[in-house]
């Protein structure tokens, strides 16, 4: 990106139909040239990141139009007769009842009721297996494994709960490993790989940023964190809304928490890194001395936290909000805020040089 040395990380939560923003977010930087050099994706994210990593740059927004008019539903604009809350109540019956064209259809094999031995890979309510014909036509994972751009996906072990990030720069990404980091049960089964079940990473930690806060070797890094779930809101009311909270809190993955925490030991290393320039130079000389002082860097990790907007009447179901409207309001915002967060360049401000990663709020 022109004016900035570092790499540029793309960084996408899971959270189903909310994943429009993601869209517009990614369309933003497309549209003035900021391409990034590593995404990460959990469930939805992974989705969208692995259309946009297995593209050329000249066919990324096509592909990715391509699938989110696959999974739209124009059902709620032709209820015009009924209330929005109605019309809206429709369309997500339909989703659960039918599932979504070119991603996932009801699975026949549940109806033999919730206590039925079906193997992990198929004790769910419904089959990914429209979604894997969709992956083959939308993304060519030989881009993919390139190296042009590195693609890392989030999905949990189902038998040790240990989450793995699945990373095109360590091994070779397949169909598979989008398929096990959108896993999310009981809707939908597990994935094997490596004879391995896994799950949608989303259920562990669904804010994959520690990740790249995390990598090694540490390079000066601007992230831009499309997070589509609310760490904080109003106090619920009814059950109805407590149910919406809960669903906020549990997917916003405590990403706050988080990042506090990598910023305490980004800013330590900072400080073992000035300390050098107090130890005499024939003790930096030391191995063990050295070994210690190697924990040190300069390294600053810029973090531009994207949000995507409370719709009016959303609600827990807004996750499965695969109407025409919602999807074109949420990508229509990441696609604003992230055209201001490019306009505002806060990275480019003067940082504290012992801040390891610096967090630049977004002002409506």
């Amino acid at each position: 990106m022109e004016g900035y040395s570092g790499q540029v990380a793309l960084v996408l939560q899971g959270g189903g139909a909310l994943g429009a923003y993601q869209v517009g977010v990614y369309e933003a930087l497309h549209d003035a040239g900021v391409e990034p050099d590593w995404i990460i994706g959990t469930s939805i994210g992974a989705i969208n990141g692995a259309i946009i990593a297995g593209n050329p740059r000249e066919r990324r927004m096509e592909r990715l139009n391509h699938f989110w008019e696959l999974v739209r539903s124009d059902e709620a604009a032709k209820l015009w007769g009924m209330w929005p809350a109605v019309a809206n109540a429709v369309v997500h019956a339909g989703i659960v009842t039918r599932g979504i064209p070119g991603f996932f259809a009801p699975n026949a094999d549940a109806a033999w009721g919730l206590h039925t031995p079906l193997g992990v890979e198929k004790a769910a309510f419904y089959r990914t297996a429209p979604l894997q014909e969709t992956l083959a036509e939308l993304v060519d994972f030989g881009c993919i494994n390139s190296g042009r751009v590195r693609l890392t996906l989030g999905a949990v072990n189902v038998r040790t709960s240990q989450m793995r990030y699945f990373d095109s720069r360590e091994l070779a990404i397949d169909e598979r490993h989008v398929r096990a980091s959108g896993a999310l049960p009981p809707a939908f089964p597990a994935v094997r790989i490596d004879d391995e079940p896994y799950w949608d990473g989303g259920i562990y930690s669904n804010t994959p940023v520690e990740v790249v806060l995390d990598d090694k070797p540490r390079r000066d890094t601007l992230i831009f964190a499309a997070n589509v779930w609310h760490s904080s809101g109003p106090e619920p009311e009814t059950i109805w809304q407590v149910m919406g909270r809960h669903k906020d809190i549990q997917y916003a993955s405590r990403a706050t928490s988080h990042v506090v925490r990598q910023q305490q030991i980004h800013r330590m290393r900072h400080i073992i890194r000035e300390l050098k320039a107090h130890i005499p130079d024939e003790r930096c000389e030391d191995p063990e001395v050295m070994r210690m002082l190697d924990y040190g860097c300069a390294t600053v990790v810029h973090l531009l936290p994207l949000h995507a907007p409370r719709l009016e009447g959303e609600d827990q179901t807004k996750d499965i909000d695969f109407t025409a409207a919602g999807i074109d309001t949420r990508r229509s915002a990441g696609y604003a805020d992230a055209k201001r967060a490019l306009e505002a360049r806060a990275w480019e401000n003067c940082a504290d040089t012992m801040d390891g990663i610096v967090i630049h709020g977004l002002t409506a």
